[in-house]
């Protein structure tokens, strides 16, 4: 007698831990039940993927999602759209919201929104400020906590924490790998005059490589005297990258789709709308951050998708807000940098699914396994296709890609066993749920 599943997927191509080979899927009950030769299934539904790659869920673990108080930006609901259109199917959110993300009732209320209404999996950061120290500790234990955030530059108020004694006292207090901005405020601060009104491609001249290297070095400092681990989030610079690989004990390593696909020369055209903390910088560092990649110092690909109006980046420089969406372009344009024989399929995979669980401590997540939640990112890397503005589900409605040309395309998206995106179109309900993390797994209650 045949076993029974929800779905079975026929006739694709699996990237995974152990390579790329032709393998079938069984799916039952959201997790995956079966791997290889699937005939002893037997399925309501059966998906032919002929041609078609089958991944790891794709795990964004940076982006921005403006809810609450920035709801004209983004919400929960548009940005997990974005997402799942885009083939993520788990995104790690930021703190810095309205209000901040810096108390356990304002990362439930977080939960609560986005419970059954984000088409993916979610988890937000609680952000690390001087006045929560003291209660760190308990915050990265509480559901849907993807960890502590801590903007050493470009905050302002409660969640800028500048100074090495305020950065030690915060992850003296954490026990999971904690997130940095890194880049140096004293720095910047004495800098500001480097800004040209108007010409955004003064932004990398303000922000230069030496305000990152600094705070980077601090950073590293800071850890190993607090015995703690953290992660580097979109590292921008040829000169972090040395001490970073020098350091891996302590220190992880992410980098984003704009920096390396993006460089100084692009301001001529983008403008503003290609203006981040930190910076796209000159191709010498896109270059070092390739080669980084290359090399292994690089632990995760993450989005920093950061949305803002078009109203608003049409502002002049320096007025214009700093940030671009990224998730739904993520998955296409390192697909087509794939193409082009940059990274392998398979260190795509590392950096998008395996790297994001090994270094959180994800639970049933980041691999294709028996056991695991059905989370898939489905794609053909042989479509090809150009961006365009008119695809993007964001709020924002536009993506710096406008008009680029790509190689490899998402085709489908499964959340938990569900078909969420297939063919451009987003399908059924939204069910996202938190994601759950090993170092903070719940206790279960003893029956009554």
């Amino acid at each position: 007698m045949k076993r029974g599943a929800d779905l079975i997927m026929t006739g694709g191509t699996l990237v995974n831990h152990d390579g790329v080979a032709p393998a079938g899927l069984a799916i039952a009950e959201g997790r995956i039940v079966g791997i290889g030769d699937v005939s002893s299934f037997a399925a309501a539904e059966t998906l032919d993927c002929r041609g078609l790659h089958i991944l790891p869920g794709v795990i964004d673990s940076q982006v921005h999602l403006r809810e609450p108080g920035l709801e004209h930006k983004e919400d929960l609901e548009s940005g997990g759209r974005a997402a799942v259109m885009g083939g993520v199917t788990s995104v790690f959110e930021m703190p810095n919201t309205k209000p901040l993300t810096v108390t356990a009732a304002a990362l439930a209320d977080k939960v609560r929104r986005a419970s059954n209404r984000m088409y993916c999996d979610f988890a937000f950061y609680m952000g690390g400020t001087r006045e929560n120290v003291a209660d760190l500790a308990a915050f990265e234990k509480l559901p849907g906590c993807a960890g502590i955030k801590v903007f050493m530059g470009s905050s302002t108020g409660e969640l800028l924490v500048e100074d090495d004694e305020g950065v030690a006292s915060i992850l003296a207090q954490t026990s999971r790998r904690a997130a940095f901005h890194s880049e140096d405020e004293f720095r910047l601060r004495q800098r500001t005059g480097e800004q040209i009104a108007g010409n955004p491609a003064s932004h990398p001249i303000w922000r230069d490589a030496e305000a990152a290297r600094l705070c980077t070095e601090r950073l590293i400092r800071i850890a190993r005297r607090t015995g703690k681990r953290i992660h580097v989030l979109h590292v921008s610079t040829a000169e972090e990258m040395p001490l970073l690989a020098a350091n891996k004990d302590v220190a992880t390593v992410e980098v984003t789709p704009h920096h390396l696909t993006l460089s100084s020369d692009d301001y001529a055209k983008l403008g503003t709308l290609m203006q981040m903390n930190p910076p796209v910088r000159a191709t010498e560092h896109q270059r070092a951050i390739w080669h980084a990649l290359q090399s292994g110092v690089v632990d995760i690909l993450g989005s920093d998708h950061a949305p803002h109006t078009r109203e608003e980046k049409a502002k002049p420089y320096p007025g214009s807000p700093s940030g671009m969406p990224g998730v739904q372009t993520l998955v296409p344009v390192m697909l087509d940098h794939v193409n082009k024989g940059r990274l392998s399929i398979e260190r795509f995979v590392d950096l998008t699914s395996h790297g994001p669980a090994r270094i959180f401590g994800i639970a049933q997540k980041g691999r294709i396994a028996e056991g695991f939640d059905a989370d898939l990112t489905v794609v053909d890397l042989r479509k090809k296709r150009v961006i365009k503005n008119g695809w993007i589900e964001s709020k924002c409605g536009w993506t710096p890609y406008d008009g680029y040309d790509v190689t490899g395309w998402p085709q489908g998206t499964f959340v938990r066993g569900q078909k969420v995106m297939w063919e451009d179109q987003i399908l059924g309900k939204a069910a996202g749920r938190p994601v759950k993390f090993l170092e903070a797994l719940p206790a279960l209650k003893e029956p009554a």
